[in-house]
């Protein structure tokens, strides 16, 4: 199994059962279900008869340290599992005999158990020699959690207890303060205090509400994309939410792709429609519907297109993971001589991308099929292979460091991942460029080649931002909401300190809104002091004091966020400093007054 790559897979998984054995002493009738490893630590599921606090962490944790000085070996040994069976049920562990039922009827012939001190469990391995191997200060309980048995709803709720463990103290400490950074820069936190987004059950979950807020920072982000996209030599298609489920069945993703998908609307004296859950299909349909020369090709589509994804309730995260989707999508059509040239420039043109963003821990992955997988992927393995061989001179020739996803494509080709780290080390998705070997067949798409046959054309499926809801919770941490002047919902407030200076400073607001620049006149009640207070609360980019003096020399007093100092500076300057970093997407120094 692979967790055992982890070198720290032992130890956690020690220490998981010397949690058991600690929470056995203080509650002797609870009932064991998993205990596993993860990757901060360990969790323990028990049925217990009297619950557990938070106060009871103490107490816990002073048994796990009496328990790790004892030293107790971990012994291992093994029962046939009809043996395995009549211990657990002697020892009452009914979660355990269910399980090892399972494994019984799954072929397995012998289960393994582990011993250490008074503590036995039904468990495969691997564990440290003894428990004085764990030191005793490598670890801290986090929380406690209910969990159903099997992760389903229909069983009995059992609480879980979360351990953090890392090698040492250090590494302990290191992770908590990173995390208590990523608390602070959650999207979902900060996605509410700044007003950008909302999450409501009464229009139904992973359907995110964007605020005026969160709207300047999509449509910011949108105009980017689609200027670079005229530089690369895109052209935009606009396509409907909606089709007839043959246009799904022709694209595979009926049924390749069906349990992402919402179920059908049934139309009486119609066929059945979908909500699309790609955009692909539609751009097909716009390429194939007159005929097509050598000459056109590569052509690009390119389209901000919403899309639908039936996502399972318990996998919806924030941004991070929704059902509708604003995608940057494009389907390049090419020859199979330009194949390589446009993989090579949707790569860089997402480094590109990442670069600008300062984003600084972006893994490639190379996404190929599993050939065992007949399911998920078509049913092709020589195109499979010479698909995969194209992508793999790809990453070759541009010397990309990158790791291998087997069983991790699309269903109709290879891919490259873009794979960012949260803020607490989790990998997530944020791109992809894909290479279509299936769908030029599937709707018998065609061009006229120079010798004035007919051939296929090859499809590359990209999306560099990838979804804007994804892309922008990253960006949310990556900045701390603290978004650079180009993409701030609010570019500049204006912070008259006295009713005197309102014209001077109504003028300037003027200024700004007919160079298009979002700006708000705070015209409150509130004292200069509060004024200045909450906008560094919004996390407001500039802020615009005018005074007396200020509105006597027609210049303005500039104050950034998160700058010490301040700067006093014409109007026009100011102004012209304001135009410069939105046209040319200055990516802000918060330490520096120029905006």
């Amino acid at each position: 199994m692979e967790a055992t790559l982890d070198p720290l897979y032992p130890l956690r998984h020690s220490l998981a059962h010397v949690l058991a054995q600690a929470v056995l002493q203080i509650r002797p009738k609870a009932k064991l279900a998993f205990g596993p490893p993860i990757d901060t630590g360990c969790y323990y599921d028990f049925d217990l008869e009297t619950p557990l606090t938070p106060e009871d962490f103490k107490t816990i944790e002073k048994a796990m340290r009496k328990i790790i000085g004892q030293r107790q070996p971990f012994v291992a040994s093994k029962r046939s599992a009809a043996e395995a069976v009549e211990h657990l049920k002697g020892r009452g562990e009914q979660y355990k005999v269910e399980y090892c039922l399972e494994l019984a009827e799954r072929g397995e012939t012998e289960i393994g158990f582990y011993t250490n001190g008074p503590f036995e469990d039904m468990c495969a391995g691997p564990h440290l020699n003894h428990t004085g191997e764990i030191p005793p200060d490598c670890f801290a309980i986090d929380s406690l959690a209910g969990a159903y048995w099997r992760g389903d709803e229909k069983n009995k709720q059992l609480t879980r207890i979360y351990v953090l463990a890392f090698n040492n103290k250090d590494e302990l400490k290191a992770y908590t303060e990173k995390r208590e950074l990523a608390r602070e820069r959650d999207h979902r936190k900060l996605g509410k205090e700044l007003e950008l987004f909302i999450l409501s059950d009464v229009v139904g979950p992973g359907l995110p509400l964007w605020t005026p807020n969160g709207t300047a920072i999509r449509e910011a982000l949108e105009t980017f994309a689609k200027e670079q996209e005229a530089r690369y030599g895109y052209v935009r298609v606009a396509t409907p939410h909606i089709a007839k489920e043959n246009l799904y069945y022709t694209s595979g993703h009926l049924p390749y792709y069906k349990d992402s998908m919402f179920p059908p609307m049934e139309l009486k004296g119609e066929c059945n429609y979908y909500l699309k859950a790609m955009n692909c299909p539609h751009h097909h349909m716009i390429f194939g519907h007159r005929p097509r020369s050598y000459r056109e090709l590569p052509l690009r589509y390119a389209e901000y297109g919403t899309v639908y994804r039936y996502e399972d309730s318990g996998s919806l995260s924030g941004l991070l993971r929704v059902r509708s989707i604003a995608q940057n999508d494009a389907h390049i059509y090419c020859t199979l001589e330009q194949v390589k040239d446009e993989l090579k420039a949707t790569f860089n043109m997402t480094l590109d991308y990442y670069r600008m963003f300062r984003f600084d821990n972006i893994k490639v992955r190379f996404s190929t099929h599993d050939p065992a997988n007949k399911e998920k992927f078509v049913d092709n393995p020589e195109l499979w292979k010479f698909s995969e061989q194209i992508v793999k001179e790809v990453v070759d020739e541009l010397q990309v460091d990158h790791i291998l996803g087997v069983g991790e494509a699309a269903f109709y080709g290879p891919k490259l991942d873009f794979q960012a780290t949260t803020m607490l080390g989790r990998e997530e998705s944020i791109s992809t460029t894909q290479l279509d070997f299936a769908s030029p067949n599937n709707f018998d798409l065609t061009y006229i080649a120079d010798d004035g046959k007919s051939r296929r054309p090859y499809i590359i499926h990209r999306a560099p931002l990838g979804a804007h809801e994804r892309f922008i919770a990253f960006l949310i941490e990556h900045f701390g909401g603290a978004f650079p002047t180009w993409m701030a919902p609010i570019q500049a407030r204006i912070i008259p300190v006295n009713n005197d200076v309102l014209p001077y400073a109504q003028r300037l607001e003027g200024i700004l809104r007919s160079n298009l620049m979002r700006v708000e006149l705070d015209q409150s009640d509130n004292s200069f002091n509060k004024k200045i207070r909450e906008a560094v609360t919004r996390k407001i980019p500039n802020m615009v004091i005018i005074g007396h003096k200020e509105a006597e020399e027609s210049t303005i007093t500039l104050r950034r966020y998160c700058a010490k100092e301040q700067a006093t500076m014409s109007l026009d300057t100011f102004v012209e400093r304001m135009k410069r970093a939105v046209s040319n997407r200055i990516m802000d120094n918060f330490a520096d007054v120029d905006v």
